[in-house]
């Protein structure tokens, strides 16, 4: 099943997609406000037992919001495919590199992302995003599946040289409005061979970026093990898993967005999620 967080009428709210793309409203039928509320709740397979008839409506009269609006935590992986190691000569530790990312710096789909005025090297990395479903603490990885409501594409967009200020990489990846996250959550079920995921990234319809899920230096399993052992995962927190080689900065000349630019991330099965790039 496809989830996907909204805004319609002034109100946010939550649903899924049936057969014919229209989105079943079940946020307002229900006593969940949000998409974490009802993953805390383990009510997702109930509501989407539910039809709610007079509730459904299509997808171009929704405002997307980011798939999941307020985790408790988003956890991002840096470094784990070995082309992007490659060509920022950084990694292959023994262990994934970990930074957070906060939920007021994200964006949905079709929302703009948010070139700061304090720089001209916002880049894109396009990555899968991994959301929890059930409290999970020192996970084994051959369990890791039974704590995963579902993947989402994620735009990890980051202002480098605020990210290059240090060696922590906080400052640059929380500028307001450059953390693309949707259209929606796709449930592992649907999404079939999660090592098949296909990650490509298009700027202004130009390829920057391919890869497949298998290609993770630590897998799924490896990190929600790793993240498991040193936090206790909540449903609804995400775990961003890293982005392939050919980001902008790597690139000669650098390749950065700005104003007018139109990013898009696709993983397929799951969808494309598009932002428009604008300066504020």
């Amino acid at each position: 099943m496809r989830w996907v967080s909204f805004r319609r009428d002034g109100e946010e709210t939550f649903g899924y997609l049936d057969s014919d793309n229209q989105v079943v409203c079940v946020g307002a039928e229900s006593p969940y406000a949000t998409l974490k509320d009802a993953l805390t709740a383990g009510a997702l397979n109930e509501l989407a037992s539910q039809t709610v008839e007079k509730a459904n409506v299509a997808l171009d009269d929704i405002e997307y919001l980011p798939t999941v609006t307020n985790p408790d935590k988003i956890l991002c992986v840096g470094l784990n495919y070995r082309d992007h190691q490659a060509e920022t000569g950084r990694g292959g530790e023994d262990n994934p590199t970990i930074f957070v990312r906060f939920a007021a710096a994200q964006v949905g789909h079709l929302e703009n992302m948010v070139r700061p005025f304090e720089s001209r090297a916002l880049d894109y990395e396009g990555e899968i995003a991994m959301i929890i479903g059930r409290h999970a603490r020192r996970v084994e990885a051959g369990d890791w599946l039974d704590y995963v409501a579902g993947f989402s594409c994620y735009n990890d967009g980051s202002v480098r040289d605020y990210q290059r200020h240090t060696s922590q990489f906080t400052p640059g990846k929380n500028f307001t409005g450059t953390g693309g996250f949707g259209p929606w959550m796709m449930t592992p079920d649907e999404v079939g061979d999660l090592d098949e995921m296909e990650i490509t990234t298009r700027l202004n319809g130009n390829v920057m970026q391919n890869a497949k899920s298998k290609q993770l230096v630590f897998g799924f399993a490896d990190l929600l093990a790793y993240c498991s052992t040193f936090t206790d995962l909540v449903p609804g927190d995400v775990i961003v898993t890293g982005t392939p080689g050919g980001v902008g900065s790597a690139r000669n000349p650098p390749v950065f967005m700005d104003e007018g630019d139109v990013i898009e991330i696709t993983v397929d099965p799951i969808g494309a999620l598009r932002n428009a790039v604008v300066v504020g």
